[in-house]
């Protein structure tokens, strides 16, 4: 069995098993129970367990304990802006480290996440992407550190 790290936060062992779906995994990693109580809320897993392929800026719970609580009681409380704020956070498409490009990104939900790649540093709008290519069998999850909103 190979064991692959992936940054300070995960460790998944490889040994020629299916990879799960962009759900699975981030259940799997374990470090991020607000984003998938949020997918679930909004509808969206049976989305990112579909064919894909999906590149998804996923915020752990440590970055979505930056929002307010009552700010974030209330996005939850509502599936259409919470739906809205999820899919900001997805692109279309297969987009691995090697291939990010600074500029402008159409999300799922339809406008554009500002991307910035400087010093081997990955800027997505104002947050950090803090694990780069976690991947899963219907796409990649790229780990970002604050919760981005939709302009």
């Amino acid at each position: 069995m190979k064991k692959i790290f992936l940054g300070t936060a995960f460790m998944f062992a490889v040994a020629g098993v299916h990879a799960a779906d962009i759900v699975d995994t981030a259940k799997s990693a374990g470090s991020f129970n607000t984003l998938i109580a949020a997918v679930q809320a909004a509808g969206l897993v049976d989305t990112l367990k579909g064919p894909g392929p999906f590149t998804v800026f996923a915020p752990t719970d440590a970055a979505f304990a930056k929002v307010p609580k009552a700010k974030l009681d209330a996005l939850l409380k509502d599936k259409a802006a919470l739906t809205k704020v999820l899919t900001y956070h997805v692109v279309a498409g297969k987009v691995v480290a090697a291939d990010v490009k600074s500029g402008k990104v159409k999300t799922v939900e339809g406008s554009s996440l500002k991307v910035k790649v400087r010093g081997g540093k990955v800027m997505v709008d104002n947050a950090k992407v803090v694990q780069a290519d976690v991947m899963a069998d219907n796409g990649v999850i790229h780990v970002i550190d604050t919760v981005v909103m939709p302009k």
